[in-house]
């Protein structure tokens, strides 16, 4: 059905407020990307179907389409969400099944949550691809599948980030890029994941030597930054997707180049690791150690190797 894996990425530039002056750069930033659709709080729906759909007009969520270029976008209350190009929600019925794939929202709730169209779908930066499929509905045309699961709009979401249908009826939840109900995720145990506060170096078949941190998950960096001066050009969308690493004590930071080893004062009011001046991120993508979903995301996102260069070749 035409459907493909692809990559986007949302960054918004700004400039950061150098915390040294001994930083300087060995290799330049390049590219610059477009900042992803955000997501806006939820609003409660009490009834299970909503309004009528004309209320949303034509040019809302109502409108029968295709989903185009997938997008994850970060909500403060569901986690990462899945949404179409246009940074609308997209949604999963719980009458509905996956395995076999099938759509139990027909009629009157057809007109409510518009089925999404497969065709021209494109995997979301950090997705897995073999994900999407389709199923042919009951009127014969072909609804896009996220691990077998029939995705939909809402009608009532009339803009780009409503989340209305979240909870619908009890039945109707946004979805998460893995197809399951999209859920923010547990807080971290004091100690663990980037709290431990420590980077090392990995080995990567592929990538070969490469920083990691202390839960073993892959370090990058983001091209369009510079160490002279020490600029951050990921902010709001593209900080939700790549967590900024906070500050690390050397002495935790097994195996990687000390020189010009420093914290950077963000705008936001976050502090961020440098290595060799250059800032370093994770990937919201990658959901164990030792995963690299990351690597070369938008021609812009690459490992680290320990002394702090891009590592853009395997």
């Amino acid at each position: 059905m035409g459907i493909k894996r692809g990559t986007s990425l949302a960054a918004i530039a700004i400039v950061v407020t150098m915390t040294a002056t001994a930083c300087g750069g060995d290799d330049k930033a390049a590219d610059t990307t477009k900042p992803a659709a955000a997501v806006a709080s939820q609003a409660p729906v009490a009834d299970p179907y909503g309004a009528d759909p004309a209320a949303a007009g034509a040019t809302g969520a109502s409108a029968a389409k295709g989903a185009g270029q997938l997008a994850i976008a970060a909500d403060g209350q569901l986690g990462s969400v899945l949404t179409d190009s246009a940074g609308f929600t997209l949604y999963r019925f719980d009458k509905d099944t996956a395995k076999p794939a099938k759509s139990n929202c027909d009629g009157d709730c057809a007109k409510n949550w518009p089925a999404v169209a497969a065709g021209d779908a494109t995997a979301a930066a950090g997705m897995d691809a073999s994900l999407l499929g389709e199923v042919v509905r009951t009127d014969g045309s072909k609804q896009l599948t996220v691990a077998g699961w029939p995705l939909y709009r809402f009608a009532k979401d009339t803009k780009a980030g409503d989340t209305n249908g979240q909870g619908v009826g009890g039945t109707w939840f946004a979805a998460a890029p893995d197809g399951k109900k999209a859920a923010k995720p547990a807080a971290a145990p004091a100690g663990a994941g980037q709290a431990t506060g420590a980077l090392t170096v990995a080995k990567d078949p592929t990538l070969g030597e490469h920083i990691v941190d202390g839960n073993g998950m892959t370090v990058y960096r983001f091209k369009p930054d510079t160490a002279w001066p020490m600029v951050s050009k990921c902010e709001g969308d593209c900080v939700a997707k790549w967590p900024v690493v906070p500050p690390v004590d050397k002495a935790n930071a097994k195996g990687i180049v000390e020189k010009n080893f420093l914290v950077l004062d963000r705008p936001d009011g976050k502090k961020q690791q440098t290595v060799n001046c250059w800032p370093v991120y994770t990937f919201t993508g990658d959901k164990k150690a030792g995963d690299t979903n990351g690597q070369g995301v938008g021609g812009t996102w690459y490992a680290v190797a320990p002394d702090g260069k891009l590592i853009t070749a395997p």
